[in-house]
């Protein structure tokens, strides 16, 4: 919905209302990384998987930035540098196939968002693309959420579960899917699932469009306090005469960070 105004929106921290220091609509580049699943069960996937992530690529702002991680059971920078904006060096990145062992999922997304604080730009956004429930990892979702909510980072997720993932094992597919849909809405991203890995590209594109397209909120907490506990966050919007019924997505809260430590 464009054209909306500083006046159609309101801000609340722990329910106290804020007043916003920033608005602001505009197409900035984004530091992003692709996280894409490469254990056995992608192996079939992958070709279609490849082509929607370069398609995000190719739709995304020309000044942004990205990186590919891989993985499996356990995940790996495929790109020859820590960012770039060449497609072609993405494209090498993601065709280095091994699609073989177990779905570390949360460890390669807390691994990626840990290296997405290297980016140059403010904005910054993960998409993560698999197809089951994450077996192999260290970390738990409630680890990788918590973590999520400590960067800045945008989260999209993609899962493409066939028919035949959902008919032999329907409560992985459950668990996986609700995974995927608490780790977008904690950041204010979407999780999609579509019926065929072939509609991965159309899905692409409307990430990369929805990227282009948001509204910037940004307030100075009336809650100063630095002790290291999380804030919810909720923002309201007002839609003017002209506009319909208007929903709003956002991240969910973030961590205040803590007052150094007496003698550091």
């Amino acid at each position: 919905m464009p054209g909306l105004k500083e006046e159609n929106f309101r801000v609340f921290e722990d329910k106290a209302e804020q007043k916003l220091s920033v608005f602001k609509q505009e197409d900035v580049p984004v530091s992003f990384g692709l996280v894409v699943d490469n254990s056995g069960s992608m192996r079939d996937k992958r070709p279609q998987v490849n082509a929607a992530a370069l398609t995000f690529v190719k739709t995304s702002n020309p000044e942004d930035e990205g990186f590919v991680v891989n993985f499996n059971d356990d995940y790996y920078l495929d790109t020859e540098h820590d960012f770039t904006n060449d497609l072609s060096e993405m494209k090498t990145a993601l065709e280095r196939i091994d699609a073989r062992g177990s779905t570390a999922l949360y460890d390669a997304v807390i691994g990626s968002l840990d290296h997405l604080k290297k980016g140059k730009h403010d904005k910054k956004v993960i998409l993560v693309v698999t197809d089951g429930e994450d077996n192999a990892s260290r970390h738990s979702l409630e680890n990788t959420v918590e973590q999520a909510q400590r960067n800045n980072a945008l989260i999209y997720a993609v899962g493409v579960f066939s028919d035949d993932d959902i008919k032999h094992n329907r409560r992985a597919m459950k668990k996986a899917r609700g995974a995927l849909t608490e780790l977008a809405n904690a950041t204010g991203g979407l999780a999609f699932f579509p019926e065929d890995a072939n509609d991965t590209e159309s899905i692409c594109t409307q990430i990369a469009h929805d990227i282009r397209n948001q509204y910037t909120l940004a307030y100075y907490p009336t809650n100063t306090a630095r002790d290291g506990t999380f804030r919810s966050v909720q923002v309201q919007v007002i839609p003017p005469r002209t506009a319909g019924k208007l929903s709003v997505r956002t991240r969910t809260g973030y961590y205040a960070p803590r007052a150094p430590a007496s003698g550091d």
